[in-house]
């Protein structure tokens, strides 16, 4: 239920899906541990946990979830993973006042984030359109898709991503060879899957995922219903009033070719942009590809200290 204390110390729970880059992930854990009040859940992919698991910071604000999902790209397997840290927060007894979803390759890129939520204790800041029934769109959960089909493909010429394409466009010209006997009859909003929400939004969805098994197997076969899934829960609820559509997180999307609507890697280049968005965090980062623009805003929101690395 809606806190009804303001001057509490504000508890937050960041959640985080982590599946490679190490020294990003760290860096922002320096950055959220600044929050003497904060805790960070982390879940590793199962691809790389072996590879990446022992190069985690850990210190008493992170809890490292013991089970590790193989997560994909356009997969039921990212909601799975992030309902398994939605409910690890949920659980732990605290009583988070906000829960707040970001990537392992995100940063902080702004001061003020806990003032800034401590004046808008009951908001949700998650991306959420409605899509009706007959938006060009729907195709992502009225079509039971194969699962060779819910991959990333960089190549425009992987037979898979055209039989995906191929499968768009007869549905668009009103042919489904594949429709999804689930379709649920729910109002359908979909956006960015990052979000921070209050700990009692998390709660009501952990509550409404156990208690309506339909709900999830209407979209075990769908297309990237991690980009819905939350959402809808969400804004099918007496909480929609309270979202302001805005998941606070600076993204660049790509216009063309592998790159297309996906996030691009940011660069030092790319820093007015990010600035002069007001975000408070910004995705994605590699050091791999610019480093620089990750020491800016190390250097920028320094950590309080440093912290070893798990044995």
């Amino acid at each position: 239920m809606p806190s009804n204390s303001q001057n509490k110390p504000l508890k937050i729970a960041y959640i985080l899906l982590i599946h490679k880059n190490p020294a990003t992930v760290n860096a922002l854990i320096r950055q959220l541990s600044n929050n003497s009040n904060a805790d960070i859940y982390i879940h590793i992919d199962k691809k790389s946990c072996n590879s990446i698991a022992s190069k985690i910071f850990r210190n008493e604000k992170t809890i490292v979830l013991n089970v590790n999902i193989d997560t994909r790209w356009g997969d039921i397997s990212l909601v799975d993973a992030t309902i398994n840290l939605l409910r690890a927060a949920v659980n732990s007894g605290r009583q988070y006042d906000f829960v707040c979803l970001k990537s392992g390759q995100d940063l902080m890129i702004r001061d003020g984030f806990e003032n800034f939520l401590a004046k808008n204790r009951d908001k949700i800041f998650m991306n959420a359109q409605r899509i009706e029934k007959n938006d060009k769109h729907s195709y992502f959960w009225k079509i039971k898709w194969p699962r060779y089909a819910r991959k990333q493909h960089d190549s425009a010429l992987n037979p898979f991503r055209i039989l995906r394409l191929a499968l768009v466009y007869l549905y668009r010209l009103g042919i489904n060879v594949r429709p999804n006997p689930d379709v649920f009859p729910m109002h359908v909003h979909r956006g960015s899957q990052w979000f921070c929400i209050p700990g009692y939004v998390a709660e009501y969805i952990i509550n409404f995922v156990d208690k309506n098994d339909w709900y999830y197997n209407s979209l075990k076969d769908a297309l990237a219903p991690d980009e819905y899934f939350f959402q809808t829960i969400i804004m099918n609820s007496q909480y929609s009033v309270n979202n302001v559509c805005n998941n606070l997180t600076y993204i660049r999307f790509g216009e063309a070719g592998r790159n297309r609507n996906h996030p691009v890697i940011l660069k030092m280049g790319d820093v007015p942009e990010i600035e002069k968005s007001e975000k408070f965090f910004a995705r994605k980062f590699d050091p791999a590809v610019d480093n620089s623009v990750i020491d800016y805003f190390m250097a920028k929101f320094p950590a309080n200290q440093d912290y070893p690395l798990c044995e």
